[in-house]
């Protein structure tokens, strides 16, 4: 194996495996680069993010520009003389300076099949769209929107009880694994980019806040993608309370109800078409719970109709 001279770039915890995977590989990691620390928690108190923490444990030099933008810190990333970069989740545009900079070029961990779900947030949109496989692609970085030349491209499958949360993770360690091999195979010559092909691309744009509350109007099936897709963020409103549903079941019986309504005494939820149970639920400030639990100490009776979110009014009658 021949050890590069890299510099990472990646913020979120996603990226953290693939930075812990080329340490342990024996890589000169000289630089790492991460989004600035933002407040977090309660106390809202200004925190280093996952990277930027184990960058600091691992006592590798940390820089945090807010742009890539300013010659200086173009000229400043030049200067280290990389090998290669390195990016994973990291959320900054690298203009072409950056990205020309290193022998190798600037490399990126995308959490999908390429030229599938381009952009933000693939993880999320792959799942809503009831997509039946994802996977991580390695692929060469360009001036475009996750469109460089693909080096090393794996899949993974989605099945109806997969979560954004288990998701991210099984692709984090996956990509992980797939850099390590990348850069062993471009420093040996046995690795050759591929173009993306031309049919197929689908962008995965960044999520909004709306998209967390969900919508009783869409199918069931949909309503429980969104459950899975945000999980543990997506949430419905009761009595001026926001209810988040960390896991629900999704089921295809027919109500002549309203979305939204409740029609049992087990929280049993009609949509647009079908129906959907929550099962495991979270008050704001409270513990998650199964369903009967929360139940239990909350009330919201048959017949109750929950909102939709607005712009979006129940509509009369499901089927």
């Amino acid at each position: 194996m021949t050890n590069l001279r890299l510099v990472f770039m990646g913020t979120s915890d996603f990226a953290v495996p693939a930075l812990a995977a080329l340490i342990d590989a024996g890589h000169e990691v000289v630089c790492v680069y991460s989004q600035p620390p933002r407040p977090a928690g309660r106390g809202k108190k200004t925190r280093p993010g996952p990277v930027h923490a184990l960058a600091e444990a691992s006592s590798i030099p940390m820089r945090t520009p807010a742009s890539l933008k300013d010659n200086r810190e173009q000229e400043s990333f030049a200067a280290l003389g990389a090998d290669i970069c390195v990016v994973a989740a990291y959320g900054l545009i690298l203009p072409k300076a950056i990205l020309d900079a290193p022998r190798l070029g600037c490399l990126n961990i995308h959490a999908s099949l390429l030229p599938r779900w381009r952009g933000a947030a693939p993880i999320e949109r792959a799942i809503l769209a009831g997509d039946l496989k994802t996977g991580v692609t390695i692929m060469r970085m360009d001036q475009g929107l996750d469109t460089g030349a693909m080096l090393l491209r794996r899949e993974v499958p989605i099945d109806a009880e997969t979560n954004g949360n288990d998701l991210r993770d099984r692709l984090a360690a996956l990509g992980a694994k797939m850099i390590v091999e990348t850069l062993d195979r471009l420093a040996t010559g046995t690795l050759k980019p591929k173009p993306q092909p031309a049919r197929g691309k689908t962008y995965a744009g960044k999520i909004e806040k709306g998209e967390l509350r969900l919508d009783w109007n869409a199918t069931s099936a949909e309503v429980g993608r969104v459950v899975r897709a945000f999980s543990p963020k997506a949430w419905f409103e009761f009595e001026g309370e926001r209810i988040r549903v960390l896991e629900a079941s999704a089921g295809g019986g027919k109500s002549k109800m309203s979305p939204g309504t409740v029609l049992d005494d087990h929280l049993t939820i009609a949509c647009g078409k079908g129906v959907l149970c929550p099962t495991r639920i979270q008050r704001a400030g409270k513990s998650a719970m199964d369903a009967s639990a929360f139940l239990r100490g909350t009330s919201i009776p048959e017949g109750t109709l929950l909102a939709s979110p607005p712009g979006k009014p129940n509509r009369k009658g499901s089927v």
